[in-house]
This record gives C-alpha cells, structure tokens and sequence, in this order.
C-alpha cells in the first residue's frame, strides 16, 4: 500500500507524483487539513482552494476509493495514516516555498524514523529549476537554457483499481463564505481551458494586452487560468501539452500567436526557478543595491492605492477591479504595481502582501517575483523601469472602456479627459467629473522623484 499526499495539486488527471505511487502499488489518497498553511491565504483563494478540495473527494468516490482526509501538522498526521495502512512509501509533489519546504523536510524526517519511505516529484513546472543554471542575467537566456530541456507530457489519471477503496467518514470541511468566486475544480479548470483553445488562443498576442476586449470577452483575450494554476487544479504539463497540439495545428499569425502563449508560460517557471535558489525572495530584494532604496512612509497614500482612489483612472479601475474580483489583468497588474512602488515609492513588499490578501490567483513565486521585476529589485535588465499611467491607458484602453467598467465616476465623462485626467487642472477635472478624486501625485514629480530615488540608490548620483 502506498500514500499519495495531496497538498497544492486537487486533480487526478496529470498529477506526477500520484501517476508515481499508482505504478508502484494500490494507492490512499491524503490529504491534511493544516490550518497554519490555510491561514496564509487571502479568504477568497483559500475558499477557491478548498473547493477544488471538494471536487477532488468527489472524484475519488466516483471512481471507488475516497480521499483520507486528517487535520494537524503533516509530519504527525502522515505518520499515523501510514501506519494505519502499512503504507511503504509517502508520495507527494515538490513545492519551492521555503515554509512548504520545511513541512517537506518535517515529513520526510518523521517518516523515515517510522521506517517510511518518501518519494517526492516535480509537478509545479515542467522543467526542475535544479537542472538549470542558478541565475541568468535576464529572460531570454533563462528561456533558452529553458527551452532545451526536454518536456514530458501529461499523466493520465489513475485506474480505479490502483486506487484503495477507503472511507472512514471524515471529509474536507466545506467552506462557508458568501463570495463570488468562479467555479472551482479541474472540471471547471478543463472547461475554461477549452474555450480558450477553441476562440482565444490564435488570437492572444493579438489581443492579450486590449482591455476594452478583456471587458467585452474576458476568457478569449487571455486564458483566465492563473487561479487554477495557483491552486492547482489543473496540470501545467496538460495546459503546454494542448497549446502545443493548437501550435501543430496551425501556421502564420495564429502560430505566432499560440507561441506567445506557450513563451508566457516560461514566465512562470522562471519565477519558481528564482524561489528555488532565492527562498528569501518574498522578503528581500533579489537585486544588491550600493545604497538602502528611500522607500516612501505613506500610509495615507498606500490606503488611497488600495481602495483605487489615486486619481489616476487606469491604476485606480485595476486596483477596483481586484478588490471586487480577486483578479486583475495582466496589464494594469503591472501599472498599479509600479505606480506604488515608482510614483508613490511605496516599498513593494506591502503591495505584495495585499495582493496575497486579495488575488484567488495568488502564487508565492510569480507574485513575489512578479513585484520585484515591476518594482526594479528583481531580474529586470532595465535599471528602473516605470510605467507612465496615462500613457498605458491610451496605448491599452484608449476608449477607456476597462475603466468605465470599474470607476464608474468616470462613466459619462468624455474619453479623451478620462485617459488625460492626471494632466487636467483642477478646475477642468471638477467641471467633468466632480466625484472622482484629484490625483494624489504630481505625475512629472512622481516619475522624477522616482528616477532619482532608485539611481542614488544605484550609486549613480
């Protein structure tokens, strides 16, 4: 008998490490309800999460076994269900977070001195951040070492008869939380992926970055899965392995297209590659600066950021739009990133913890590692790179459709006042909109202070 601990990967289709202990013998699933590792998440992924939990017991039944659900830490919990079972060896898969790792390590060390085997997988990425160099000085050259390495496909869900049938009534507490979330689980996950491959994937390059698309057809300007990549529910390998054949499949500017999406996803290995080498990454600047960076004490300005009321529309629809979704696009993700580290020189570690707090596609590398590329600490090659708010709304949302969507103070004011609003005098904003707020930051001051903030910082001045 063997155990496969079930820990941030809720799914029977393409799971590495249960496809392992199912072609080593008869198979309990596990799963262990740690409340210390629940109360890291924000309320809405963790609901998500336990969700995804929920479809994953239900598929267990459906295919005559069940998923043996304990609460408490790991090490002891697993400890006790192997002996319940006279279980051989604990599967489980590889996580990269320094705390997760540490539970691994626990686990590992209580097992082996109950006689215990335990066999970990890489599952999280498709290319063990072990098998590549410890840094690269920017993308490209991490996605080329990336790239060559070669990529299995992904793993077919268990037969019924390698699974045990188990069941000792005991199940996953359903969460109770009145919140809007989409539907949880690898079903839900599978669903939206295949919209996807059938209406948005040959055209995302194309309209990745349109955020009057993003409003009129969410799901076909960008995939929409970073949540169930985050929690799991669906295999990274199953989502390269379908763009793939789509990429076979196709030529010209859809191919293009297709290879953009399959180009982004190397984004998120390389955020895990940094956590893997850099467990620190969270809480220090990967980046080593000659000086400390004058991070800014603004409270009343971090406040304004978080309830999207800077007087800068593009910033303030995006920052609306996560604290109502748990969610925000690709792109004012990364506007409102730097206008909080850049025109605000609000350090980026507490805008890092809000999104924790709020996204339900919360992922500790991409986020972490996400925040420091935006904020200048991290792997970008650009010294200090800003992102101008008004400029990124006339490039991306020039009819300001995402952010009438979001603010709707702004809703009957001309588009070009909208997109210009930081620019206008007072009198001119008051005279458009009266309700929505004057910006809190100078825009030219702002940027320039930011310059200079970040190359004293640098040793250049």
């Amino acid at each position: 008998m063997e155990l496969f601990w079930h820990r941030r990967d809720p799914r029977t289709v393409d799971n590495a490490g249960l496809a392992a202990a199912a072609r080593s013998g008869t198979v309990v699933p596990v799963f262990v309800y740690d409340a210390d590792l629940l109360g890291t998440l924000g309320d809405r992924q963790r609901v998500f999460y336990l969700r995804a939990v929920k479809r994953l017991e239900a598929r267990y039944r459906e295919l005559g076994s069940d998923l043996v659900v304990r609460s408490g830490a790991p090490d002891e919990a697993l400890v006790d269900l192997a002996e319940e079972y006279d279980a051989e060896t604990v599967f489980y898969n590889e996580h990269y977070r320094a705390a997760r790792r540490n539970r691994q390590r626990r686990v590992d060390a209580a097992l082996s001195d109950d006689g215990v085997g335990t066999d970990r997988r890489t599952d999280l990425v498709l290319v063990d951040p072990g098998r590549l160099e410890r840094s690269y000085p920017n993308h490209s050259q991490f996605h080329n070492d990336w790239e060559a390495v070669p990529k299995r496909g992904p793993y077919e869900e268990p037969p019924a008869d390698a699974l045990a049938s188990v069941g000792d009534g005991k199940t996953v507490p359903e969460p109770d939380a009145d919140i809007d979330l989409p539907a949880a689980g690898y079903r839900a996950a599978r669903d939206r992926f295949d919209g996807f491959l059938d209406r948005g994937i040959t055209s995302y390059n194309d309209t990745r970055d349109d955020l009057a698309r993003a409003v009129e057809a969410p799901t076909r300007a960008v995939s929409r899965m970073s949540p169930y990549l985050a929690t799991g529910a669906i295999g990274i390998r199953e989502l390269w392995s379908d763009a793939g054949e789509v990429y076979d499949a196709v030529s010209g500017g859809e191919r293009r297209n297709v290879d953009k999406y399959r180009y982004e996803l190397s984004w998120r290995e390389q955020q895990y590659h940094l956590l893997y080498y850099n467990p620190d990454l969270a809480v220090s600047n990967y980046k080593e600066f000659p000086n400390e960076i004058a991070w800014r004490e603004a409270d009343e300005d971090f406040e304004a950021w978080k309830r999207g009321e800077t007087g800068y529309p593009l910033v303030d629809a995006g920052m609306r739009q996560l604290n109502e979704e748990g969610y925000i696009h690709n792109r004012p993700r990364q506007v409102v990133a730097s206008f909080l580290t850049k025109h605000l020189l609000v350090d980026w570690r507490k805008g890092a913890r809000y999104f924790t707090e709020q996204l339900i596609d919360h992922d500790y590398a991409s986020n972490h590692g996400g925040w420091q590329w935006t904020a200048s600490t991290g792997t970008d090659s650009v010294d200090v790179r800003i992102f101008d708010p008004v400029s990124q709304a006339s490039k991306y949302d020039d009819g300001a459709a995402f952010i009438r969507e979001y603010v709707p103070e702004l809703r009957e004011a001309p588009t070009e006042r909208i997109i210009e609003w930081p620019t206008l005098s007072d009198g001119e904003r008051e005279a458009v909109a009266p309700e929505y707020p004057h910006p809190i930051v100078d825009r030219n001051e702002g940027y320039e202070r930011a310059q200079r903030v970040f190359e004293e910082a640098l040793g250049k001045r």
